[in-house]
């Protein structure tokens, strides 16, 4: 009866320690990603940064810099940057 006891509390330990974070972090990720809108300064997953031109169902249009426009997945955004920290 012991190594089950084990078995259940290892599991449960587990599951709160590694399962639920990446869970709640996934969830995150994806809202922010499903709340893009134009005009939002943005980091992509590979370190891009940009200006939000024009939004799709599952795409995105980034413009850079220097004018040019790129189309990315919606899911290859990183992150929103709030124009406060821009202006630092």
């Amino acid at each position: 009866m012991e190594p089950l006891i084990m078995l259940v509390l290892f599991f449960v330990i587990f599951y709160f320690l590694l399962i639920r974070p990446q869970q709640k972090r996934q969830k995150k990720v994806q809202e922010m990603q499903n709340n893009l809108q134009k005009e939002d300064k943005i980091v992509t997953i590979g370190g891009m940064h940009g200006t939000i031109h024009a939004l799709d169902e599952g795409t995105i249009v980034v413009r850079v810099d220097d004018g040019t426009k790129l189309t990315y997945d919606r899911s290859a955004v990183r992150e929103v940057v709030s124009s406060e920290e821009n202006n630092e």
